[in-house]
């Protein structure tokens, strides 16, 4: 396998490093937030952020290139330089609308998500439908010019924040379940909305249940066709998804690994010097770089044009198996110092700074093993669908097969 770029793409590495140089990281003693602003619109103009958006969309509207999508976020991650802005409406809601979204519904929403003047949360899941997702139960009635939306969901990330909720509801009662659903976009800053927190055994509550009751939103917020929100839906999942199983995110997470190992002391010296700990982290490098490099054939075959193909299926499971491995081999070296909390660490005075991060992160990766689609059916999914497997004995026999 050839990893070199070639000269054209290593001059642009060099034009992108210049370009940061010049621009980041901002003088001291301004506003951060207004200087991260200022930042991305100068990276907009200079074709270095929201690439494949259109101009007319706020967007720098280059020519798609993944050696140079992924040489900007090599070397803006090097420089720690604000990127394109992080979440929901970012990574998810704005390549769904510029895939199924109308031309008015494109100039309303991704200029201001792209620049982060709006957030946005993602209204799926519900209490009776997890991984079924399509036995949701929310209703969206069309009443005059006007969905008139009656439910709850739940697990909603970010939603006491959010200015507007992507969202599924049942708007056809009548037809099969995947059928009937169609695909939302809600004001959250309307009476009717009771979002409230869901406390997480970490301490924090960055998920919410949302009750939805006569909730308005105009007959024209449906992204594509009525009763076909479940089309438009996996186009927003498949989006989530490759954000989840980047490679680049669990090397970070190794690296961190590989620090905590080598000032955390085990038998008297440094963990990294025990046997064991050094066998265990071969083998996460081991596969964080089978997932490095699976991350360059996808590279490749984006390049030439060509689909990634079942590879892609595997990023997220992949990546989320790794993370369970890494917070595993935390926790062994932490003992018990990795079980206390940011203020029971702080009172105790001797423990890891690191250490409530690292619970954090041990708490996370069990939770991320459900976002995006749980584990369990995205093996199903990739068993079926990728390998040509028969499907498991109980589901045709419950389905009369």
């Amino acid at each position: 396998m050839n990893l070199d770029y070639g000269k054209e793409y290593e001059d642009f590495r060099e034009e992108v490093a210049s370009f940061l140089s010049s621009n980041w990281p901002p003088a001291e003693g301004g506003n951060r937030e207004e200087q991260g602003q200022a930042f991305r619109t100068a990276a907009i103009e200079g074709g270095y952020l929201a690439r494949n958006i259109p101009k007319q969309y706020g967007g720098s509207e280059q020519a798609p290139d993944p050696i140079r999508a992924r040489i900007i976020r090599e070397e803006f991650g090097r420089a720690h330089a604000p990127g394109d802005p992080r979440g929901i409406g970012t990574m998810m809601l704005v390549p769904t609308l510029l895939e199924k979204g109308t031309e008015w519904q494109k100039e309303k929403w991704v200029p201001s998500t792209i620049r982060g003047d709006v957030t946005w949360c993602q209204g799926y899941s519900e209490p009776g439908s997890g991984s079924d997702l399509a036995s949701l139960k929310t209703r969206g009635e069309l009443v005059g010019d006007e969905w008139v939306i009656n439910g709850q969901k739940i697990w909603t990330s970010g939603a006491q924040r959010a200015d507007y909720m992507f969202c599924l509801c049942r708007t056809e009662p009548d037809q099969p379940k995947h059928a009937g659903i169609s695909y939302l976009l809600i004001d959250m800053k309307q009476p009717g909305i009771d979002v409230r927190p869901l406390r997480m055994m970490s301490g924090t509550a960055e998920f919410n249940e949302v009750f939805l009751n006569d909730v308005k939103t105009p007959k024209d917020w449906i992204v594509g066709k009525r009763g076909e929100g479940w089309l438009v839906s996996r186009a927003t999942l498949k989006h989530e998804r490759d954000s989840i199983g980047s490679a680049a995110q669990t090397t970070a997470i190794f690296k961190g690994l590989v620090g905590l190992a080598k000032t955390q002391m085990k038998n008297g010296k440094p963990a990294i010097e025990d046997t064991e700990v050094r066998q265990r982290l071969s083998k996460i490098e081991g596969y964080i770089r089978s997932h490095e490099y699976s991350g360059y054939i996808q590279l490749t075959r984006n390049q030439s044009g060509k689909a990634a193909g079942p590879i892609q299926s595997m990023n997220k499971i992949v990546s989320t198996n790794i993370g369970h491995e890494v917070s595993k081999l935390v926790m062994d070296l932490l003992d018990e110092d990795g079980l206390l909390s940011a203020q029971s660490a702080a009172m105790m005075g001797n423990i890891p700074k690191a250490a409530p991060a690292w619970l954090t992160q041990y708490m996370w990766s069990l939770g991320i093993a459900v976002a995006g689609g749980t584990a369990n059916i995205q093996k199903n999914i990739i068993a079926e669908r990728v390998l040509g497997l028969p499907r498991d004995y109980y589901q045709q026999k419950a389905k009369g097969a």
